[in-house]
């Protein structure tokens, strides 16, 4: 992949999510599109973004029994993603059938930990150990399944790779300055994560709410 950045598009207005997708697209590998963008704008979202001619990432994070996972994958072949999410946490039967029904090129992965939790999130939500444990133990369970990658933070993609070598990991919540911002605690910058074995860097705010989107696409393609 020459450029691993794929622009998180999630606008509230089609028009001008297609406008930033026009504009940056020279500096971008590829397009994610979320649950807000989904659940606003649908398939015809989804076909209108995928006229700039970009890769299209699905970040649905989808989560329920196996069955109706594997449909909510069928659902989507005709708009031929690149990459779908799933949640690990949706255990391994789901992450088979999900698998399963995906389309022949389109790379499943599972997200493990959000970048928006810490451990004290964690603990009040019963789960006992670090981020780094909790990562890790979904990492190795994707991997059983015969997922091609996971969504981890920064701060653990290094260790995933070193175990996972032919892994596909996305990672999220990047940011140039290196430093937590908003709702993203876990954060490290975007040479940094691909320095240490990530395949796809999400990018959304530092270039969707830059004073200059194309010169801040710019900027953090030179950094690579």
């Amino acid at each position: 992949m020459s450029n691993p950045v794929y622009l998180a598009l999630d606008l509230p207005q089609l028009d001008a999510a297609k406008a930033l997708c026009e504009q940056v697209k020279g500096h971008i590998g590829g397009v994610k599109l979320g649950l807000e963008f989904f659940c606003a704008h649908g398939h015809h979202g989804v076909h209108e973004i995928a006229h700039c001619g970009l890769p299209i990432f699905l970040d649905l994070k989808l989560h329920d029994i196996p069955n109706t996972v594997a449909g909510a994958m069928q659902s989507i072949h005709v708009l031929e993603p690149a990459i779908v999410t799933i949640h690990a946490s949706g255990g391994r039967a789901m992450m088979e059938d999900a698998k399963a029904a995906a389309g022949e090129d389109c790379k499943v992965v599972a997200v493990t930990m959000l970048t928006s939790l810490d451990e004290r999130d964690l603990e009040r939500t019963g789960v006992g150990g670090t981020p780094h444990d909790h990562v890790m133990r979904l990492a190795d369970l994707a991997q059983d399944a015969g997922l091609d990658g996971i969504v981890c933070s920064g701060q653990e993609i290094a260790s995933v790779h070193d175990r996972w070598k032919d892994g596909f990991f996305v990672v999220p919540g990047l940011r140039p300055g290196g430093k937590a911002t908003a709702d993203q605690k876990r954060v490290v910058t975007p040479r940094r994560a691909r320095d240490d074995g990530a395949s796809v860097l999400v990018i959304g705010r530092p270039i969707s709410r830059a004073d200059d989107p194309l010169a801040a696409a710019k900027q953090i393609e030179e950094t690579l």
